[in-house]
């Protein structure tokens, strides 16, 4: 019999402990919550578009037939970089580059004042058909939901004497890494 009420206080003790030990869990999660939600800095509403980022595209040697859009926050407060870019290399296109979506980032990228972010332009392959040789890049930046555009659109000149695009063509999420723009 004594056996039992040891046991059964011992039970009783350790589920009051596990018990109290949760409470304090909650409370805390429950002050971590509310400080996360009076905080004066909040998430990011503004869209980076042609008035607060600087454009620029350059051609790399590695992965081949790859450009490197590269956008840089000049303005003076934090802008979001949604989806993709909406890019096209002729000014009668009538629908833009296609987005691969393997590339894909979990989390939209914020930039920073000075900051940059990137995406990588496929740019031909050999299965490509159609080919054509573009001396220019309309360039658009996508919004919050990635179905229409935000802001201006601008030109970019391309390098060289033009840059040889096909069917094969793409452009990757935005990144805020340049290697995961890309080889990522």
């Amino acid at each position: 019999m004594r056996i039992a009420r040891r046991i059964t206080t011992r039970v009783a003790a350790s589920s009051m402990v596990a018990a109290a030990a949760f409470a304090l869990v909650g409370v805390q999660a429950t002050a971590q919550t509310a400080s996360a939600a009076t905080s004066t800095q909040g998430p990011v509403k503004t869209a980076c578009t042609t008035a607060n980022t600087k454009l620029t595209v350059e051609d790399v040697s590695r992965p081949i037939n790859t450009l490197l859009l590269t956008a840089t926050n000049t303005g003076t407060k934090p802008c979001n970089l949604y989806s993709a870019p909406f890019l096209s290399t002729h000014p009668d296109a009538q629908a833009p580059m296609p987005w691969l979506e393997s590339s894909k980032p979990q989390a939209v990228v914020t930039l920073a004042p000075g900051e940059s972010g990137y995406a990588g332009i496929g740019t031909s392959s050999p299965d490509g058909e159609d080919g054509h040789t573009a001396k220019h890049l309309g360039v658009n930046f996508a919004d919050r939901d990635g179905f229409g555009s935000v802001g201006k659109g601008t030109t970019l000149k391309l390098p060289g004497d033009g840059t040889y695009f096909n069917s094969a063509n793409f452009v990757t999420y935005w990144q805020s890494d340049v290697y995961d723009a890309l080889f990522g």
